[in-house]
């Protein structure tokens, strides 16, 4: 049986999965989505950490090595727990790839530096954001989820391309029947979106 409320895997798929059904589109983003969040972990990096909000010199294995409790950590900590509490073996393994992810970033933050740590993030995010714009205006045919949702659709982008390919690769859903209900929602979804879309242009 699936979580209900906030953690609802099969509404939360539903939805993002109603924005991408081409699967041009979702390879776009199965290529794409990972970069946006590691690169932005890349700028959070510069945020204060909490050791200098409160003045406190660390002395720890983390900080001798690059590594602060920042914003980027809470970022990475919070789509971690988030994945994990929507469903136990993808979530954590999606949970472990945002943490891999605030690591890898921070360390090669520290070896760029702010002043070209922010060109390098500017570039890739606004050559990954292009390619997901390009696959939704071509290939998709629909505007990206985030205009209608943009909490859900933050959050949903890295866990929606990883379990597409624990899916594809392995089979995996979280429990049987999880997929065949899930399509029937984005099924009716995207008939839902085609219906409104037709009364608004007659």
């Amino acid at each position: 049986m699936g979580r209900k409320g906030l953690f609802d895997l099969e509404k939360h798929f539903a939805f993002y999965g109603a924005y991408h059904s081409n699967p041009v589109n979702i390879l776009i983003h199965t290529v794409f989505v990972w970069p946006i969040f590691f690169t932005s972990l890349v700028l959070l990096y510069f945020t204060p950490s909490i050791c200098q909000l409160f003045n406190v010199q660390p002395q720890c294995f983390l900080a001798s090595h690059g590594l602060f409790l920042n914003l980027g950590f809470f970022f990475a900590l919070l789509y971690a727990g988030f994945y994990v509490c929507m469903d136990i073996k993808a979530g954590s393994l999606a949970a472990l790839l945002c943490m891999a992810c605030w690591v890898g970033s921070s360390l090669l933050a520290r070896h760029l530096g702010f002043s070209l740590a922010w060109k390098v993030v500017l570039a890739a995010q606004l050559f990954c954001w292009t390619g997901q714009f390009l696959g939704h205006g071509i290939f998709e045919k629909r505007a990206p989820a985030l205009l209608d949702n943009l909490v859900q659709a933050f959050l949903m982008a890295p866990f929606f391309v990883l379990f597409e390919v624990l899916q594809s690769v392995f089979g995996y859903e979280p429990y049987p029947g999880f997929h065949a209900t899930v399509q029937k929602r984005i099924d009716a979804e995207i008939a839902d979106w085609k219906e409104k879309k037709q009364k608004k242009m007659s």
